[in-house]
């Protein structure tokens, strides 16, 4: 088993922007296959705040993809996680127009739960689950899944 990354201290929003305003920031979005369909999650918070998408976050300093997917599935729906695939990437081009800065790269994996009962986080209280694309929805997360035709 490989070992946890050391707690680090999370950056202040103005080095946050200050870095990725000059580099795209690696992120792991966590694509929770159930019989049902897809998990999705209502943001609370900007960018994209009032939208459906796909439980994500950023990769940290010095943390393994598989121990971001596991951390991210855990602190934002409440469940374990198994990674089934990693699926491909999403470009969050949008960021950019959205805040007048940055954009990140999403590495995009199929995983299925483990234990735990989903719940909803600070980021978005609310789930649900879907086999067709909710209408407010980020753009780039619903042409993703229609591609991999895991939503209509």
């Amino acid at each position: 088993m490989k070992p946890k990354p050391k707690k680090l201290k999370r950056l202040t929003f103005k080095h946050f922007k200050e870095i990725y305003s000059r580099v795209p920031r690696m992120c792991v979005d966590v694509i929770v296959e159930t019989p049902r369909g897809i998990v999705l999650t209502l943001r609370d918070i900007e960018p994209w705040k009032g939208q459906w998408h796909i439980p994500g976050g950023t990769v940290m300093y010095t943390e393994s993809i598989e121990h971001a997917v596991k951390r991210v599935a855990k602190e934002e729906i409440g469940v374990n996680v198994e990674i089934r695939k990693l699926v491909g990437y999403t470009e969050y081009l949008s960021e950019r127009k959205l805040r007048g800065w940055g954009h990140s790269i999403c590495f995009e994996f199929l995983v299925r739960i483990k234990s735990g009962k989903l719940k909803g986080s600070k980021q978005g209280e609310k789930f649900g689950i879907f086999k067709t694309a909710p209408v407010n929805m980020i753009a780039e997360q619903k042409r993703f899944l229609r591609k991999m035709k895991l939503l209509r």
